[in-house]
């Protein structure tokens, strides 16, 4: 609960800055988000109701809602603030709503079609994730999808060593504040990463069948899992 508390105070600080600097904080930001969605969508069929878990400001949802403008979707935060962010963003969009709501301890009530989520499970301890899983595992119905959209270590310290000296490399040497990266840091105590093939690995665990790393540059992947 500590842990939950003090990510909700960390994202709540810097919410009406992150997008404009999350593109900054991601080098790959354009084909992580962009491409990516693109071919997730036409693997996700047509679904009616989408669950954006750690949805933040909306960005994710966003890309979804230029592909699929007519579905239902749902965003989920425990950061209240970055929620008001997605409000203002998606002023006016009946088809969109907002649960500030720990997806650990809760999901939404009701039918998923398709469940995303954006750069807020590697937050997780590695059993909290495999828990997550499967409880998004049993609220899907069998074919709908879960699209991960994360940040992840390496399979061995020598390599996270490089890739993430590169990461830093790119931030400092970039248009970034002083106090941005020093917010970065300090947000950074609360990453608890795992390795793309250790998370597919607790995903087919939970029951998923299809699962797949669709994207990957540097510490950035997509995963997607069917159900």
């Amino acid at each position: 609960m500590k842990e939950c508390l003090n990510m909700e105070s960390q994202f709540n600080l810097v919410a009406r800055e992150y997008d404009s600097t999350r593109r900054l904080f991601i080098p790959c930001f354009d084909d992580y988000y962009g491409k990516t969605t693109a071919l997730a969508v036409t693997f996700a069929g047509n679904p009616r109701r989408i669950i954006d878990l750690g949805a933040g400001t909306g960005l994710l949802t966003m890309f979804y809602c230029r592909h699929l403008p007519e579905a239902e979707y749902v965003l989920v935060d425990v950061a209240g603030e970055m929620l008001e962010v997605a409000g203002k963003r998606f002023a006016g969009m009946k088809n969109i709503s907002f649960q500030v709501m720990d997806y650990t301890r809760e999901l939404p009530e009701g039918s998923f079609d398709l469940v995303i989520s954006a750069l807020s499970i590697h937050h997780l301890e590695d059993d909290a994730k495999a828990e997550l899983f499967g409880n998004i595992r049993q609220k899907l119905p069998q074919g709908c999808w879960f699209i991960n959209y994360d940040q992840f270590c390496c399979t061995t310290p020598a390599m996270e060593k490089y890739v993430t000296a590169h990461w830093e490399k790119q931030l400092y040497s970039g248009e970034l504040s002083t106090t941005d990266l020093d917010r970065w840091q300090e947000r950074r105590k609360l990453d608890r990463e795992c390795s793309t093939d250790d998370e597919i690995a607790m995903l087919r665990q939970c029951g998923f069948i299809n699962v797949e790393c669709i994207y990957r540059c540097g510490k950035f992947a997509v995963i997607a899992a069917q159900a």
